[in-house]
């Protein structure tokens, strides 16, 4: 692995090591990567989700029209569920 250097506010430093005293993680450098590879894991995510709604079929033009009317069923469908 290759070290690298960072500077810390006081606050975040104490939230790190709280969060390896508490048993969480063995060392800050555990805790570094565990957040690292959460951020990883949510841009795959997102990417994937991405190339599934590319994937997903026929595209449609979203104006403002269709944002109105979405809302327009989105509020009608609440109203509905709470008669």
């Amino acid at each position: 692995m290759t070290p690298i250097n960072i500077l810390l506010p006081e606050s975040i430093q104490a939230f790190i090591e709280q969060q390896v005293a508490q048993g969480n993680y063995g060392t800050v450098n555990d805790y570094i990567l565990h957040l690292i590879r959460q951020e990883q894991a949510k841009i795959a995510r997102v990417e994937s989700l991405l190339l599934e709604g590319l994937d997903s079929g026929e595209s449609r033009e979203v104006t403002d029209e269709w944002w109105e009317t979405k809302r327009s069923q989105l509020v009608q469908q609440i109203q509905d569920t709470q008669e």
